[in-house]
């Protein structure tokens, strides 16, 4: 499975950006997407993650209530849709894909896509 993360860019604090996580592979729909961020100096964190059927989320408490992940299938794409956006959520943003269920931890993904930057100002 190859993924690409799509839709950063540079947003000021209280606007919103929408990220893509496309798929390659026929089995995109079997496997549970997670996202993850990491800022300059800091250790990789988790963001959100949704199941294969899209029926279940688990976000981050620093992220709840201001980011959606959904995705379409028929796409293979998963989404991140970011409201509210603060500077302390500027990082690269990745996806990446598992069979684990959604899980906050990275040993729970198998493959790893490319990031996007996303730079929230003041």
């Amino acid at each position: 499975v190859q993924l690409q993360a799509s839709g950063g860019g540079l947003v000021q604090a209280g606007g919103s950006l929408r990220l893509s996580c496309a798929a390659s592979g026929r089995t995109f729909s079997s496997y549970d997407m997670g996202w993850f961020r990491q800022a300059p100096g800091k250790e990789r964190e988790f963001v959100a993650a949704i199941d294969w059927s899209g029926g279940s989320t688990l976000y981050a408490d620093s992220v709840k209530g201001r980011f959606t992940s959904s995705r379409d299938n028929a796409k293979n794409t998963v989404y991140l849709q970011m409201n509210s956006l603060k500077p302390e959520d500027t990082a690269v943003y990745c996806c990446a894909v598992g069979r684990y269920g959604t899980s906050r931890f990275p040993s729970s993904y198998d493959y790893w896509g490319q990031g996007t930057q996303v730079t929230v100002s003041n």
